[in-house]
C-alpha cells in the first residue's frame, strides 16, 4: 500500500477498513507516523484527581460514576485536592488530570448541597476553582476532563488549564437508542460534544479528544467519528491529541458480558486513525488497557502513551494498572523508539501564544526551564516558549 499526504476520503477509509490486510494497514500507518513524528513516543507524568464520582449519565460501560450513598460516591474537598496534588508534585508529576462526573447537580440534591457549602452552584465552576488552586499552590498544570462544557466554563478553564479534554466517543446518535450504551446518558448526545470541541477551538484551547471502540458501534461509525474530529481540527487547529480507547468489560457494569474488541481490531482502528488524521496529529492509545500486549500498539502508528501516574490508579479503569515508567521506557526503546516526557500541553502548542493564558504560561515555563523533563536517563527540555528559546534543546524528528 502506498501512503499519501493527501487527506484520506471517507470512501477510501471505508475501503481500507474493509479490504486491506492488517499488515499493509500497519505498514502504511507506521510510514505516515514516521513522516511527522520520527521515532519519538511521548508520555505525561500525571496525577489523577477524581474530583467527583457523582454523574447524571448512566453509560452502560462505566464503573467510575456513582449515585449518592453508593460505595465510592464522593466529592473531593479543596484540602483533599491540594493534598493529592502536593503529593504528586513531590513525586515529580507535572500534570494534574481532573476527571469527574457530568453535571451531577442537575439530578442529585446531595451534589447541590456540597457545592453550596463550597460557594458554587455548578460543578464546572467548582472544577475551575480547584484547577486554579492546584496551579497556584503546586505549579502542576491542570488538564480538566469534565464532560460537556459551555462557553463560559471553557473561558474560565482556559485561565488555569494547559489543555482541556472531552472524549467524543462516537459521533453516531444511534448509540443513544434503548438498549445501547448511551441510552441513559443525556450528555453523550454527539451534537453537544461536537459543540464543546468546536467552542474550544474558537477559544484556542488545546484539546484532547478521541473515540471509544467496542461498545456496539460499527467501523463506519468509527471512521465518521475520526472524520468529524479531523474536520474540527482543520477549521481551528486546536486538537492536540486523539485517543483510541478500547472498551474493557468489568463485572459490575451492565455491559459485563459484552465482548471486548480484539487487539487486531484495536490495531486496525489505530492505523486508520493515523491515515485519516495524518502525520502531524498526536495519536494515543492507553497502554494499561492492552495489558502485556501494550508494546504492539506502536505498530498501529501511535506516538503517545498518554498520562502515566506514579501515585494514583486509573480511576476509570481501576483494574488496569499503568505500566511503570521504567518498563514503559524499556518496552518502547526495544521497538526502536525514544521515550520522551511531555507536559499536559504538547510541545508544538507551547510556542503558540494564543493557546496559553499568561498565568499558565508562567507555570509551564518554570517547569520546563527550572525542572525540565527527565528522559531516558538524561536531562532534556521540551520546547519552552519564546521566553525560554535560548534554553531549548534542538528539536528532534517530528
Amino acid at each position: 500500500m502506498q501512503t499519501t499526504l493527501h487527506p484520506l476520503t471517507r470512501e477510501d477509509a471505508l475501503l481500507l477498513a474493509a479490504q486491506s490486510p492488517l499488515a499493509e494497514l500497519l505498514g502504511a500507518a507506521t510510514e505516515v507516523r514516521a513522516q511527522g513524528k520520527g521515532n519519538v513516543v511521548s508520555f505525561s507524568k500525571k496525577v489523577f484527581i477524581p474530583l467527583t464520582t457523582l454523574c447524571r449519565d448512566y453509560c452502560s460501560y462505566c464503573t467510575f460514576r456513582k449515585d449518592p450513598g453508593q460505595p465510592g460516591a464522593h466529592f473531593m474537598t479543596p484540602d483533599e485536592v491540594l493534598a493529592l496534588a502536593e503529593r504528586a508534585r513531590q513525586a515529580g508529576c507535572k500534570e494534574a488530570l481532573f476527571s469527574l462526573g457530568d453535571q451531577p447537580e442537575r439530578i442529585f440534591p446531595e451534589a447541590r448541597e456540597f457545592l453550596r457549602t463550597q460557594g458554587y452552584s455548578r460543578t464546572l465552576d467548582y472544577l475551575a476553582a480547584m484547577c486554579e488552586l492546584v496551579l497556584e499552590k503546586t505549579g502542576l498544570l491542570p488538564h480538566a476532563n469534565p464532560g460537556v462544557m459551555d462557553r463560559a466554563a471553557l473561558v474560565r478553564l482556559k485561565d488555569s488549564n494547559a489543555s482541556v479534554g472531552l472524549m467524543l466517543e462516537n459521533v453516531s446518535p444511534r448509540l443513544m437508542r434503548d438498549g445501547l450504551p448511551h441510552a441513559n446518558a443525556p450528555d453523550k448526545v454527539p451534537a453537544l460534544r461536537l459543540r464543546t470541541i468546536e467552542e474550544a477551538g474558537k477559544l484556542s484551547i488545546a484539546f484532547t479528544t478521541g473515540i471509544l471502540i467496542g461498545i456496539g458501534e460499527t467501523m463506519e461509525e468509527r471512521i465518521d467519528s475520526l472524520l468529524a474530529i479531523r474536520a474540527l481540527h482543520e477549521k481551528y487547529g486546536h486538537i492536540q491529541e486523539v485517543i483510541i480507547q478500547n472498551f474493557r468489560a468489568k463485572p459490575d457494569i451492565p455491559m459485563a458480558a459484552h465482548p471486548e474488541p480484539s487487539l487486531e481490531d484495536m490495531l486496525r482502528t489505530i492505523a486508520l486513525a493515523r491515515l485519516i488524521l495524518g502525520p502531524q496529529m498526536n495519536i494515543q492509545a492507553p497502554p494499561n488497557l492492552s495489558y502485556d500486549d501494550f508494546p504492539r500498539l506502536l505498530e498501529g502508528g501511535i506516538n503517545d502513551w498518554g498520562g502515566i501516574s506514579p501515585i494514583t490508579k486509573d480511576f476509570i479503569n481501576p483494574e488496569a494498572a499503568w505500566p511503570q515508567i521504567t518498563r514503559l521506557k524499556a518496552k518502547t526503546e526495544r521497538r526502536g523508539f525514544v521515550l520522551r516526557e511531555r507536559l499536559a500541553l504538547y510541545p508544538e502548542f507551547v510556542d503558540r501564544e494564543e493557546f496559553l493564558s499568561p498565568r499558565v504560561r508562567a507555570k509551564a515555563n518554570l517547569l520546563l526551564i527550572e525542572g525540565g523533563c527527565e528522559v531516558s536517563g538524561g536531562f532534556a527540555l521540551l520546547q519552552a516558549g519564546k521566553a525560554a528559546a535560548s534554553r531549548r534543546t534542538p528539536k528532534g524528528p517530528g
